[in-house]
């Protein structure tokens, strides 16, 4: 893989061109050229395409670093319906300056940029244009024997004319990702059989922690471990792990947390992401019965196994079984996960799915210390609507908890249903939590509630003038008890202006009542508490912009003023700005003010949160990360470095520094050293 156009399979390739525009408007052919070409062996599938500039002058890049933000970077990227059906699928690319893309698609038209697998690429920049040209392996990807027929589609985005098109049309409203719109790749044969196909991937780390609160000395630690997959079929892979360590995995992005309820992160451990859509996506973002963070959060991972991927054109299926160690210190015994998924296509797009989630202690305590319950299991049956065009979507959702200590008012319900097209967006949703629903391997913030969330919203797109697009959207947030009686609600009219050079402003009011179920502390900091039965009401004023993109210089900002609880006031700004040496250093700052103004005992209080990044790309294989995070409210200053070296396709080399600090007075808690090799085997 060179990026040069000498190879007699290139020459004699059929070329895929008259890309269509897809912003800022879907009725014309793009006005910036790209031809792609296509060829295979027994091994491969390869890849060419050739990315014309709309404009003179260097490409517009963040980064060489992995996994880039798709609106910061011309890019060319590609989506496969490696089994036809519209749904799941895997999308590869990279930006102008050759930092690699790769992902699965799931729920037909979101990538999980987590997913990374065995590949290469090279990109070759000229005056004119950039050329795009890979090898992907039959063994890295998965797909239905025998067929003669994938979707795919090719998207390109060109910051400096603010154009992004693809091959196969794609209306506006939704994104190149979506497979609802490929066109079609014609095989001569069938795909070859990738024959056996097991990956092999050890690790081996060393490292060194010292913890100053504990007073605890210098302490050196190593540890190996290994991941394995096997493809049981060309479509159906067995993921298997002992020992596994994720000290690799970036840090999560702090942020100040003023809900009453605890915050979601999202899952970015390897082992878990592959097909992973079936598991951690039943449900919805405030009622997932499974959350695999939660799988050792509070003890380590012994070892685990992952049968997942299609049965046959209709059914998928995905088993997992997890086993961690006990916890003395926090007395939490051994534990089992067990996750059993299906799910059946039917109609177009359309699926009926299946979810079983078990969690079982083993020589559980039984006493008043054990933080855990004996066993904990959710059931649940959902359908999820996606109409041949993508105009309707929706679901049906109903789940069953079981536990020793919580019997009964333990269902939940949910649905939703959405038309979207280029001007209008019309939905609802409904949610019914059961008190005593109880889901530990979940994710469900609060019970005991009755949900209704209808929305409007509408577009108009003047001929001309500097605005490509605006208008209105109305939403209506209201939760209620058992018994129907009205225990908060958030009703707000919002209206979005997105100028032709895709930046964005969006104005907000906002009318908000709440009625406590339970004591809280508003401040999430002091520890004194409003009592259950308070109730609150406020309106805010929120404004926010989003600049140009395409600029090596970008921000952005949100000024938030309205009430709070008790007829308190709040202030919250927050914003972000990065600047890049283009495509070497991109560094970024974000911060975050929240200024409360309570009655006593609260007073007046402030809270800063400020993390600044910095990105540094010598290559597209060799890249370093700062991170640095003072949240005032969690009282933690954090330091996060990687440096990260990918010595060949899918295997790094890694050195992580972590630091801890309590601000006042300013002294280390604990720090972190770590040297880990991952090595990519198969046959």
């Amino acid at each position: 893989m060179d990026g040069i156009i000498d190879e007699p399979a290139w020459q004699d390739a059929e070329v895929a061109k008259n890309f269509k525009m897809v912003l800022p408007m879907d009725t014309s052919f793009a006005t910036v050229n790209t031809e792609v070409r296509m060829a295979y062996d027994q091994k491969n599938i390869y890849i060419l395409a050739v990315c014309y500039k709309g404009l003179p002058g260097p490409s517009m890049v963040e980064s060489l670093k992995r996994d880039f933000n798709f609106q910061k970077n011309d890019n060319f990227i590609f989506f496969m319906d490696t089994y036809n059906d519209l749904t799941n699928g895997f999308t590869f690319g990279s930006n102008a300056a050759g930092a690699e893309w790769d992902g699965t698609m799931y729920e037909g038209g979101k990538a999980d940029l987590s997913w990374t697998n065995k590949w290469t690429s090279a990109v070759k920049d000229y005056p004119d244009k950039f050329i795009f040209e890979a090898a992907i392996p039959f063994k890295s990807i998965r797909y239905k024997k025998g067929i003669t027929e994938w979707g795919i589609n090719f998207s390109r985005n060109d910051l400096k004319t603010t154009e992004k098109s693809a091959w196969a049309p794609v209306p506006r409203q939704f994104p190149t990702a979506s497979l609802a719109y490929t066109g079609t790749l014609i095989w001569d044969k069938p795909p070859p059989d990738p024959g056996l196909n097991v990956a092999f991937i050890p690790y081996v780390l060393t490292g060194f922690t010292k913890d100053y609160v504990n007073k605890q000395n210098l302490s050196a630690h190593a540890q190996v471990g290994a991941d394995a997959k096997i493809a049981v079929s060309s479509a159906l892979n067995l993921d298997l792990t002992v020992n596994p360590d994720f000290s690799q995995v970036d840090a999560d992005k702090q942020v100040t947390n003023l809900s009453r309820y605890e915050l979601f992160y999202p899952e970015t451990r390897q082992f878990f992401l592959e097909n992973g859509d079936q598991f951690s996506n039943f449900g919805y973002a405030s009622i997932r019965p499974f959350f695999s963070r939660r799988i050792g959060l509070t003890s380590n991972i012994i070892a685990g196994a992952r049968l997942s991927g299609k049965l046959d054109k209709d059914w998928r299926i995905g088993v997992m079984d997890m086993q961690t160690t006990d916890n003395a210190a926090t007395h939490i015994p051994a534990q089992n996960f067990t996750v059993v998924a299906l799910q059946r296509k039917i109609f177009a797009r359309s699926n009926i799915g299946f979810l079983f989630v078990n969690k079982e202690s083993f020589n559980y305590p039984g006493t008043a210390q054990s933080a855990e319950s004996k066993y904990n299991n959710n059931i649940g049956i959902e359908y999820n609507l996606a109409s041949a065009a993508n105009l309707w979507t929706g679901k049906a959702l109903v789940l069953k908890s079981f536990s020793p200590t919580k019997t009964g008012h333990d269902f939940t319900q949910a649905g939703n249903l959405q038309y979207a097209d280029k001007y209008w967006t019309i939905g609802g949703q409904y949610e019914v939590v059961g008190a005593n629903y109880n889901a530990e391997v979940g994710y469900v913030p609060r019970q005991g509630y009755i949900k209704l969330n209808p929305y409007i919203t509408h577009l108009f797109f003047p001929s001309g003038g500097l605005v490509l697009s605006h208008g209105p959207q109305l939403n209506f947030t209201d939760y209620y008890d058992g018994s129907f009686n009205s225990t908060d609600y958030r009703n707000y009219l919002s209206y979005q202006v997105t100028f032709r050079d895709r930046s964005i402003l969006t104005g907000l009011v906002e009318n908000d009542f709440v009625k406590l179920l339970k004591p809280f502390d508003p401040t999430n900091y002091t520890g004194a508490l409003l009592p259950a039965g308070s109730v609150s009401r406020w309106n805010n004023a929120e404004i926010s912009f989003f600049s140009v993109p395409q600029r090596l210089f970008t921000y952005d900002f949100t000024l938030d003023y309205g009430g709070y609880y008790d007829n308190g006031k709040k202030i919250s700004f927050a914003n972000d700005i990065g600047y890049r040496f283009q495509p070497f250093i991109n560094i970024q700052l974000s911060n975050t003010l929240n200024v409360l103004r309570l009655p006593q005992p609260w007073g007046d209080k402030s809270f800063w949160l400020v993390g600044p990044r910095v990105d540094v790309t010598m290559t597209n294989k060799f890249y370093m990360t700062g991170f640095f995070q003072y949240n005032e409210q969690a009282k933690n200053f954090n330091i996060n470095t990687r440096l990260q070296w990918r010595f060949r396709p899918a295997s790094d080399f890694f050195i992580v520094y972590t630091d801890n600090y309590l601000p006042q007075p300013f002294y280390a808690k604990n720090r972190g050293l770590v040297f880990k090799v991952t090595y990519w085997l198969n046959n």
